[in-house]
C-alpha cells in the first residue's frame, strides 16, 4: 500500500508536465506529456525526478545518481497528449578513492528507560566476566570481594535473556563470560510489566546470537595470571523455518590478596580484641551449556525451546595470625588458623515460549513456562593451631535443593504507532530445603564432631500471582506510559527441628509512570516513577544461629517486613557540540529498611542478623559525557554524586547517619593504528555509611 501511494505521489509531482499549443484558428489549448519513472533494475518509482521540455522536441530526464534519459517527442495539433510510459533510469557509476567510514559506540548509552552496557568497547573486561563490565557503569560499585551494588544497594534482579536466573544474582553475574555477552541492560525504574523485586531495579544480560542464516559460530579464549583462564564458543544455524544454537563456557577466575582485620566486642564490662593478619585467595570455577531451537510456522506463530544447565564452585582459602587480648585479661594470646570455604552444585532450568502475531502492528500474545532447579553444598572448615598442634576448629555444612516454576502470559494491543495497550499474568512457586550442619573439633578424638543442637532442617515455600497492566500513549509530542501492578504473595517457614511455623499472607500494588518529550532529534528529556519491593530471602529469614567459624555466628529473622521502595527519576539526553551528553537526577525513599546488624555474642564472637532499621533516603545524580579530543583519543566521563540518609531505631536506641558519596569513571581509548588500541581507566568510589558504621573509599586503574 506504501509504494503504491509512492507511486501516485510521484506521478503528480513530477512525471506530468502540462504546455500550452495553439490550434489552427490561433487559439491556446490544453496539451501534456505523462510518464512514470522507475529504477532500471528494481522498478521502484524514482520521486522527485526533474523532467525538463527542451523545445518541441525532447524531454530530459535526470536524477541524483542516475544516467540522464534524453526522449525524442513529435508534437502536433492533432496529437497534443503524449502517454511516455516507464521510463527506465540507468544508475550512473563513478570512480572514487576508497572511502573509510569508522565510529565506535560508547561502552554506555542511553534510552529512555535503561542504560545499555556494550561489552566490546571496554578493552580491560575482555577476559573479565560480566561483575567485571559493570564496574565501568556509573551507578554500579564492585568491592574487593566481587559484590555488586546498584546506587547503594546490592538487592536486585539478574534476568538472562529477559528470564529470572537460575543463580543468586551475585552468582550469576560472576558466572557469565564478558565475552559471551552482546549487551547488559540496566534498568532502575521498571514499568508494572517487570516484576518489582529489588531495590536497584533490574539487570538483564543479553548473550550473543548471531543471527545470520546457514551455520556459522564464534570462539573466544582467555588467560590471565593467578590461575585465571577461560573459553567459550556459540555456534548457530539459521533457515526460513528454523533457528538453533547451541553455546558452550568455561570460567576459572582467582584472586590473592592479603588482609588485617580488628574486631572489638563490648560485653558484661569487658572489652575484648581479636587482631588478625592473613592472606587469602578467593576464585570461582564454572562451566554452562545452553541450547535453543525456535520453529517459525509462519509468520504468524513460533515455539521455541530453551535448556541452560552447567555447575558453579567458589572456593575461599586464607591462612591467618590472631591476637587476641581484652580489659580483664591484657596479656595476649596468639595463635594461627585456616579457613577453607567452598560451595558447589549443579543447576539448569529449562524453558518454552510461544508467540502469536494476530496480524502487522504488533498485536501480539505470548507465553512462557521456566523451571530451573538448583543444589549447592557449602562447606566451611576451620582450624586453629598452637606451636604447629590442632587445638580447636569448626566446620559447618549447608545442602538442600531449590526449585522454581512460573509461567506467565503477555498480551499487546496497539492503537497505532505510539499508542498500545498491554496486559499480562505471572505465577510463580518457589520451594527450598536446606539442611544446616555443625561439626567442632574434638582434640580427644582429632576429628570433627556432629553437633545436633545447631544443626536444622529449613523448608521455604512461596507463592506468588502477579496481574499488570499498561497503557502507552501520545499527548502533542509528549509521550507517556502508566502502568499498574498486583501482587499476592503467600510464604511458609517451617524448622521441623525446632518445631517453628512462620506465615506471611499479603497483597500489595505497585504503580509505574515513563514519561518522554523530544525537543530536537538529539535532544529529549524524561521522567519516571516506580515503587519496588526487596523481599528477603534465604538465611536472613532462618531462625536458628550458624556458626561460619570460630568468630562468627549468623542467624536469621522469620519476622523481617519486606522494603519498600519509591524511585523517582529525570534525565536529559543531548548534544553539546562534538560531545555526547546526558544526565539523570534521582531520588529513592525505602521504607522498612533491612540492614546487617552485627551484636556481640561471646568473648571475640560476633552474631550477624538482618533487622528493619527505618528508612534511608538517596537524591543524587548521574552524568555521562563521551566525545573525541583528537581524532585518535576518545574520551568517556561518567560520574555519580549523591546525599544518603539512613535513620530510625535500633534495640531501642534511635540513629540517624549521612553521608554524601560520588563515584567515578574515567575511560581513555586511544587508536594507535588500524589494529591497536590501548585502554586505560580510571575508578573512585568514596566512603558511604550505613546504620552500623562506614566503608572506605577506593580507587583502581586498569590499562
Amino acid at each position: 500500500m506504501k509504494n503504491y501511494y509512492n507511486a501516485i505521489f510521484a506521478l503528480l509531482l513530477c512525471s506530468i508536465i502540462s504546455f500550452p499549443q495553439q490550434n489552427q484558428r490561433g487559439e491556446d489549448v490544453g496539451g501534456s506529456v505523462s510518464g512514470k519513472v522507475l529504477d532500471f533494475s528494481t522498478k521502484h518509482v524514482i520521486e522527485y525526478a526533474n523532467l525538463t521540455k527542451i523545445g518541441n522536441y525532447y524531454i530530459e530526464v535526470k536524477f541524483i545518481g542516475y544516467k540522464t534519459e534524453r526522449i525524442t517527442i513529435s508534437l502536433t495539433p492533432e496529437k497534443l497528449n503524449v502517454d511516455l510510459g516507464e521510463i527506465l533510469l540507468s544508475p550512473s557509476s563513478i570512480l572514487l578513492e576508497n572511502v573509510v567510514v569508522e565510529g565506535q559506540r560508547a561502552p554506555v548509552t542511553y534510552e529512555i528507560d535503561k542504560k545499555v552496557i556494550n561489552p566490546d568497547q571496554m578493552l580491560n573486561v575482555v577476559s573479565g566476566n560480566a561483575v567485571d563490565v559493570l564496574s565501568n557503569v556509573p551507578s554500579v560499585h564492585v568491592d574487593i570481594e566481587g559484590n555488586v551494588s546498584v546506587r547503594g544497594s546490592q538487592s536486585f534482579n539478574v534476568l538472562i535473556d529477559g528470564r529470572p536466573s537460575v543463580l543468586d544474582a551475585q552468582d550469576a553475574l560472576q558466572q557469565i563470560q564478558a565475552s559471551s555477552i552482546e549487551r547488559i541492560e540496566l534498568i532502575t525504574n521498571p514499568s508494572a510489566k517487570y516484576d518489582p523485586e529489588g531495590t536497584a531495579g533490574i539487570i538483564n544480560i543479553i548473550l550473543k546470537k548471531n543471527s545470520n542464516s546457514g551455520l556459522n559460530g564464534i570462539v573466544n579464549a582467555n588467560a590471565g595470571m593467578h590461575d585465571t583462564y577461560g573459553a567459550d564458543f556459540l555456534i548457530n544455524y539459521q533457515n526460513d523455518n528454523i533457528k538453533t544454537n547451541f553455546s558452550l563456557d568455561y570460567s576459572r577466575r582467582f584472586y590473592p590478596g592479603d588482609f588485617t582485620q580488628s574486631n572489638i566486642t563490648y560485653l558484661d564490662n569487658n572489652v575484648s580484641t581479636t587482631n588478625t593478619v592473613g592472606s587469602v585467595t578467593r576464585g570461582r570455577i564454572g562451566y554452562e551449556g545452553r541450547g535453543g531451537i525456535e520453529f517459525i510456522f509462519n509468520e504468524n506463530n513460533a515455539l521455541s525451546f530453551g535448556v541452560r544447565a552447567g555447575r558453579r564452585e567458589s572456593q575461599q582459602n586464607s591462612n591467618q595470625l590472631f591476637t587476641q587480648f581484652s580489659e580483664q585479661d591484657p596479656s595476649e594470646i596468639s595463635f594461627t588458623g585456616n579457613t577453607d570455604r567452598s560451595r558447589a552444585g549443579p543447576y539448569y532450568a529449562i524453558n518454552s515460549n510461544y508467540s502469536h502475531n494476530f496480524g502487522p502492528g504488533g498485536h501480539q500474545l505470548l507465553g512462557e513456562i521456566f523451571y530451573r532447579y538448583r543444589n549447592s553444598d557449602e562447606i566451611t572448615t576451620t582450624s586453629e593451631f598452637e606451636t604447629g598442634v590442632q587445638f580447636g576448629g569448626k566446620r559447618t555444612t549447608e545442602f538442600g535443593p531449590s526449585t522454581d516454576i512460573n509461567g506467565k502470559i503477555d498480551y499487546v494491543l496497539p492503537f497505532s504507532e505510539f499508542s498500545r495497550f498491554e496486559a499480562g499474568y505471572k505465577g510463580e512457586i518457589d520451594l527450598d530445603e536446606e539442611t544446616n550442619e555443625l561439626y567442632e573439633y574434638s582434640t580427644a578424638t582429632g576429628d570433627y564432631q556432629y553437633q545436633p543442637e545447631f544443626s536444622n532442617l529449613n523448608k521455604y515455600n512461596r507463592g506468588e500471582h502477579a496481574f499488570y497492566t499498561l497503557y502507552s500513549g501520545t499527548a502533542w509530542d509528549l509521550q507517556y506510559q502508566v502502568g499498574l501492578r498486583g501482587e499476592y504473595t503467600y510464604r511458609t517457614i517451617e524448622v521441623p527441628t525446632q518445631n517453628e511455623y512462620f506465615e506471611l499472607d499479603r497483597l500489595d500494588y505497585f504503580p509505574s509512570f515513563h514519561t518522554s518529550y523530544k525537543f530536537t532529534q538529539s535532544s529529549s528529556v524524561m521522567a519516571s516513577y516506580s515503587r519496588k519491593i526487596d523481599r528477603p530471602g534465604g538465611w536472613a529469614l532462618e531462625p536458628f544461629d550458624t556458626w561460619i567459624d570460630a568468630n562468627n555466628v549468623r542467624r536469621g529473622n522469620p519476622n523481617l517486613q519486606p522494603e519498600f521502595i519509591d524511585s523517582y527519576e529525570t534525565g536529559v539526553q543531548t548534544l553539546l557540540g562534538i560531545a555526547n551528553f546526558s544526565t539523570e537526577i534521582y531520588y529513592r525513599i525505602t521504607h522498612n529498611k533491612i540492614e546487617r546488624v552485627q551484636t556481640a555474642l561471646d568473648e571475640n564472637v560476633v552474631l550477624t542478623t538482618r533487622e528493619n532499621v527505618g528508612t534511608d533516603y538517596s537524591l543524587g545524580g548521574e552524568v555521562m559525557l563521551n566525545f573525541d579530543p583528537v581524532q585518535f583519543w576518545n574520551v568517556n566521563l561518567m560520574g555519580n554524586a549523591y546525599h544518603y540518609l539512613v535513620e530510625g531505631e535500633l534495640y531501642n536506641e534511635s540513629f540517624s547517619n549521612n553521608s554524601f558519596n560520588w563515584q567515578v569513571r574515567f575511560y581513555n581509548n586511544f587508536k594507535l593504528w588500524s589494529s591497536t588500541q590501548i585502554q586505560f581507566n580510571l575508578n573512585y568510589n568514596s566512603p558511604t555509611v550505613s546504620a552500623q558504621g562506614t566503608r572506605a573509599g577506593n580507587l583502581r586503574t586498569d590499562l
